[in-house]
């Protein structure tokens, strides 16, 4: 596997306005010498807030680089690889119910615009490092017999945890876009000799999260409660998930990325574990106990290729890097509402999000900050 390493570091991070890439931009700007590129499309509502925070909350002069563009340009993509040493690519289409109704959409930017990214790593010559995040639902629906368990929540034990030697199953046209892109970034190691690695995530929260009911769902059960509005849950509410802080997600990037000779062409499972595991029922629960507001909430019939339980097993992450999550659910919760309080007027106001057709779709120049 070829790993090289550059005397300066130069981050492109694909999606890098979003959730996880404008703290990942952020952790790099302040803890390393780096420069970084954001590269994003600003199509996700509230994203705009967190390109406005990094560029206030940049040290130094030309450490931070902008474009506004999409995955689905294959001449911006390699106008932007160019130059990289590592790519980190969080750029998506997120919900599942959004590829339900738009496949077509969801196929062209998450498995199109994931080859793109790939096809332009490879062709530079420089093979750079690249992080691609997929998710849980690869594995679809894979619990068999009845589903047991109290009031609250499904049972769940330690051999329920999910390792990365489940056999894959695509439910949904989401499942099928991700997984697909997740085997392509996986095979790029192989064929081409390319240092990637892929995270399998569960549910990530944290600060500078516009969650909604389609992706980001703990961020919308907290602020939707400090709104006072309405939730609705999909089932009965005793779905389990873990659920990992965004800092302890950071610092599984710096882990692999720094361990990039035994993690190049790995894939990890990448989640809260067992002792984060929490149903839907039981966080609105610790909701209602931290904020001390009653949740009101509407039921509807379970969502298409929803998992009634999802847990991950990091044991192969925590063995290759050492990594291992450090915050516990209801400590994420008061750490996101404190961020609430101080950046309630971002809820007020919300940015709406830019939906670009392909025929629409065009670099804007990148700018230094």
């Amino acid at each position: 596997m070829q790993v090289r390493k550059a005397v300066t570091r130069s981050v492109l991070i694909f999606g890098g306005a979003g959730f996880i890439g404008s703290n990942w931009a952020h952790h790099l700007l302040k803890t390393s010498a780096a420069r970084v590129h954001v590269f994003d499309n600003l199509s996700r509502p509230g994203v705009q807030h967190n390109l406005e925070w990094l560029q206030k909350n940049v040290p130094g002069k030309n450490r931070l680089q902008i474009t506004i563009g999409d995955i689905r340009n294959p001449q911006a993509v390699r106008k932007a690889v160019h130059s990289a040493t590592e790519i980190y690519h969080f750029a998506a289409q997120v919900a599942v119910t959004t590829s339900v109704e738009d496949p077509q959409l969801d196929f062209d930017v998450n498995l199109c615009g994931t080859l793109n990214i790939l096809e332009a790593a490879r062709q530079t010559g420089r093979y750079p490092f690249l992080l691609f995040t997929s998710t849980n639902k690869v594995y679809g629906n894979f619990r068999q017999g009845p589903l047991t368990g109290p009031a609250s929540r499904f049972n769940c034990s330690v051999q329920d945890c999910v390792c990365e030697s489940q056999p894959l199953d695509f439910h949904s046209p989401y499942g099928c876009s991700k997984g697909a892109a997740d085997q392509y970034v996986r095979d790029y190691a192989r064929i081409f000799d390319l240092p990637t690695v892929v995270f399998r995530m569960s549910c990530i929260a944290g600060p500078r999260q516009f969650g909604t009911e389609d992706q980001g769902w703990v961020a919308h059960f907290l602020y939707s409660a400090l709104q006072d509005r309405v939730l609705t849950i999909y089932g009965d509410g005793r779905q389990v998930r873990d659920v990992l802080y965004v800092d302890d997600l950071l610092t599984a990037l710096d882990r692999v990325g720094s361990s990039s000779q035994q993690t190049a062409g790995q894939v990890y499972n990448v989640g809260g574990g067992l002792d984060n595991s929490v149903s839907l029922l039981e966080l609105i629960n610790e909701i209602e106990t931290l904020t001390a507001r009653k949740i009101r909430y509407d039921v509807k019939p379970v969502r298409p290729g929803d998992q009634p339980v999802y847990v991950s097993n990091y044991a192969k992450l925590q063995q290759h890097t050492g990594w291992a999550p450090t915050l516990k659910v209801r400590e994420m919760l008061i750490r996101m509402e404190e961020w609430w309080i101080q950046n309630q007027q971002l809820f007020l106001t919300p940015m709406p999000a830019r939906r670009l057709p392909m025929s629409q779709v065009a670099e804007v120049p990148g700018m230094a900050v």
